[in-house]
């Protein structure tokens, strides 16, 4: 069976791949500029055409869909729905079951633990476009008219992800290179992270489960959830720095947002780290048998990797 990754230079696709070719499975990597690979096909095309997706696709068995678009919501407006509807006519034309990976941007603010019955109720404008696209392939599912599964991760940290991350960037890279890690708005409230390389795992698990399409799963995540003072802190330890954090206050997040494009797409965002961020993924758990990474372990791959780069 042929693999089809749509996204295949992002965090998720880089441990993904070696997890297929371990099992010996076909694969094909699919992005604007791929990167050579010995022994893996490679395919250049734009997934807001929807030709070159319709090519790219032929002849898969599984697609992941793990695109990640440049962090811009008028990107985000213009190029998702687009880019879903592709994706989907393409696999339907093909008969290629699909393998959408999400994040949790359309749920908004939950009180408790996020779980896959979790209503959409988004807070942001990109959680707006998040909750419209996942309906979209939901809708389509209902209707058996695809077989797709939706993959769902929290905030990820971990090897292929290293300072592409808002830990990896704010934490991770600062405390590398002996600086002091940073947050935004708050430390103190609780926040879970996915290990790049259980979130990949987990979706090969789940494309060789048949019963697991026509469903919503999160991807294994540690847990308890810990603040952002007790993650930063183990990363500390582990790189032999002192406990201490900067804490980025709101209102200069909003003054910087005034002259930098990312702060201003931050911005919306920051309520991730205003209240808890608890993500439960017991269903996956459960049904595969599978433990998350603990986060001290988990932090250990993740500096290892960044050490060598």
């Amino acid at each position: 069976m042929l693999h089809t990754i749509l996204g295949a230079n992002g965090s998720i696709a880089s441990e993904l791949l070696p997890i297929l070719l371990q099992y010996n499975e076909r694969v094909r990597l699919v992005s604007r500029s791929p990167k050579p690979v010995d022994g893996v096909e490679t395919i250049a095309a734009d997934a807001t055409n929807y030709e070159q997706v319709l090519k790219a696709v032929e002849g898969s068995g599984i697609v992941y869909l793990l695109i990640g678009l440049e962090y811009k919501i008028e990107v985000w407006r213009k190029q998702w729905p687009k880019i879903m509807q592709h994706v989907i006519n393409a696999c339907k034309a093909t008969n290629a079951k699909l393998i959408f990976f999400d994040n949790v941007y359309m749920y908004g603010k939950v009180s408790g633990p996020m779980t896959e019955e979790t209503p959409f109720k988004p807070v942001s404008k990109k959680g707006q476009v998040r909750a419209a696209i996942a309906t979209t392939l939901l809708n389509e599912m209902k209707t058996g008219s695809i077989k797709a599964l939706i993959a769902r991760a929290a905030d990820f940290y971990g090897p292929g992800a290293g300072a592409k991350s808002v830990i990896g960037i704010l934490a991770f890279d600062k405390l590398l290179h002996n600086k002091t890690p940073q947050v935004m708005a708050s430390a103190k409230p609780l926040h879970s992270y996915t290990y790049t390389k259980d979130a990949a795992e987990a979706l090969y698990i789940l494309s060789q489960h048949e019963e697991a399409f026509g469903q919503t799963w999160h991807l294994p995540t540690a847990r308890p959830a810990l603040s952002s003072i007790d993650f930063i802190s183990m990363i500390a330890d582990e790189t032999g720095m002192p406990h201490k954090i900067q804490t980025i206050p709101k209102f200069v997040i909003a003054i910087a947002a005034l002259f930098n494009s990312l702060m201003r797409e931050l911005k919306e965002m920051l309520y991730q780290n205003e209240y808890d961020y608890i993500f439960d993924s017991s269903k996956f758990e459960k049904a595969f048998n599978y433990k998350p990474t603990p986060y001290k372990k988990g932090i250990q791959g993740t500096i290892e990797w960044m050490k060598s780069q």
